[in-house]
């Protein structure tokens, strides 16, 4: 099967039962080449979609937020996605889009901050524990080896115990996004 025709099965998928007869416009990433933008309608139309126009995620954000009905403008769109970080600066003059600018990082992203999250959290727990056990003159010790000298004092290895990650991991998670709608939130083991 070509790529097409598996992102064609997808949008399918994902449409049947809501897809209307038109599909006015499909959006893409910033970074999409003119081959990549063909394939993303062509796998429209191979769904049953009439794509009348692909535009850029930066520019569908301007126009879900109505700023092409306000006054012409300059203005800086940043998208923090899933596995993505990228900034456009478009210029808005009667209603028309115009990508000035666009520069991104295809490996930063939501997953990038869970995993480090996911570490911190690890060092942490380990830190915690540990220093509230060892200590000098009411000063807590911290080393190199506190995580090893987690697991044989709590019996969990924060490196390898994969169930004990996975939880941390799903703390994070849910933490983040509490964090979409709250300026702070406790994680809960």
């Amino acid at each position: 099967m070509y790529p097409r025709a598996i992102r064609a099965i997808a949008v399918q998928e994902k449409t049947d039962g809501y897809r209307p007869t038109t599909l006015g416009n499909t959006s893409n990433y910033r970074y999409f080449n003119d081959s990549q933008r063909q394939a993303t309608k062509d796998a429209g139309t191979i769904a049953g979609l009439d794509v009348l126009r692909v535009i850029n995620e930066p520019t569908a954000a301007a126009l879900a937020y109505g700023l092409d009905k306000s006054e012409d403008k300059t203005i800086a769109v940043y998208d923090l996605g899933g596995g993505t970080f990228d900034i456009s600066i478009l210029e808005i003059q009667k209603g028309v889009f115009e990508v000035k600018s666009t520069n991104g990082d295809t490996h930063l992203g939501g997953e990038d901050f869970d995993i480090t999250l996911v570490k911190h959290v690890r060092w942490e727990l380990a830190h915690f524990y540990y220093a509230s056990h060892t200590s000098v003159h009411g000063f807590p010790l911290i080393s190199l080896k506190v995580v090893n000298e987690f697991k044989k004092e709590a019996g969990i290895d924060l490196n390898n115990d994969r169930m004990a990650i996975q939880r941390i991991r799903e703390a994070v998670e849910k933490a983040k996004i509490e964090l979409s709608s709250t300026q702070q939130t406790d994680i809960n083991l």
